[in-house]
């Protein structure tokens, strides 16, 4: 598959076999990923990455959207990113980026606003569909809090974890 281009600055990756999509956002000094996909779309991602110009290495930082399987798979490609989850979100520090903590999906779930791209993970996809809450780790109530702050926000595009 060859990458969307958001804006001249933000690529999504999506894959044929299972796995979340994987977002690049080139910002002035950083090249930042968010998710990584599943394991089985490494070769993929990489090639894709690739096609717009950009090697694992230019990589700096990964922001992991929740710890599940299709969505840190390749989280070791990218030898010199330093990987941001739940854990550690609170010490990312770009001013371009607004961090919004959305439990519902996991309890770790997050959500990354871009001037007006909401890159969702897992919380929510297009056509108002929202991420499953029937995992353990998974909250009802807490997935309804998340999505009245997420409609609370501006923006223009939606990236979802899922097409």
């Amino acid at each position: 598959m060859i990458p969307t281009k958001i804006t001249d600055n933000v690529f999504q990756t999506c894959f044929t076999n299972f796995g979340s999509c994987s977002y690049l956002v080139k910002l002035k000094n950083e090249t930042v990923l968010i998710d990584t996909s599943s394991k089985e779309n490494g070769k993929d991602l990489i090639g894709e990455l690739e096609y717009y110009g950009f090697k694992p290495e230019d990589v700096t930082i990964i922001i992991i959207t929740h710890n599940h399987w299709d969505h840190n798979g390749n989280i070791d490609l990218f030898k010199n990113a330093k990987t941001y989850t739940f854990e550690n979100i609170d010490d990312l520090k770009i001013d371009e980026f607004e961090i919004i903590k959305t439990p519902g999906h996991t309890y770790d779930s997050i959500c990354v606003l871009y001037k007006d791209i909401l890159f969702s993970g897992d919380t929510l996809f297009h056509d108002g569909g929202i991420g499953r809450t029937d995992f353990p780790e998974s909250d009802d109530e807490e997935m309804k809090k998340s999505l009245k702050k997420l409609s609370k926000i501006k923006y223009k595009k939606l990236c979802p974890g899922h097409m």
